[in-house]
């Protein structure tokens, strides 16, 4: 699959969700939910490519080029029906979105964005060959533990 067909895929997606997140009212617990599955997503795939960075799992340039694939087109969503005010931490138990977020949101948005750049890049390495999944993984890392670590309440 090409990288315009899951950009194209991707935006079809998000053009799916949005008015239907809008029409729900951005529900604070919906919001919340839609936003968990978005994150088990990225582990899903970000896990992969660890496994396979880490060489605990043989490296396949095809999988790591699709799971690379799925983390930039994750990263390419539009996520502001996600981060609704209600839905921190603070106002439901379920979230681990720590009230921090709506406090600084224009640094939350640029670390998403650097996410997403870190993702692009490892789209480009990961289906090269093992040392450049390798080396693609700690910016990837960096910018999901940057984000983390001041944004995410930690697990109890």
């Amino acid at each position: 699959m090409t990288r315009s067909f899951r950009l194209l895929a991707g935006s079809l997606v998000i053009a799916a969700l949005a008015p239907m997140a809008l029409a729900q009212g951005l529900d604070p617990e919906r919001a919340q939910s839609l936003r968990e599955g978005h994150m088990k997503l990225m582990g899903l795939n970000i896990g992969m490519l660890g496994a396979m960075a880490k060489e605990e799992q043989p490296y396949d340039a095809e999988m790591a080029a699709a799971a690379a694939g799925n983390l930039a087109a994750l990263g390419s969503i539009d996520q502001r029906f996600y981060w609704v005010e209600g839905s921190s931490s603070e106002d439901l138990e379920e979230s681990r979105a720590l009230p921090a977020i709506w406090e600084n949101m224009d640094d939350f948005n640029s670390k998403t964005e650097a996410l997403h750049e870190a993702a692009m890049k490892m789209e480009e390495a990961a289906g090269t060959d093992l040392a450049s999944l390798q080396a693609a993984m700690g910016p990837l890392g960096e910018a999901c533990g940057s984000c983390h670590e001041d944004y995410r309440k930690p697990e109890e």
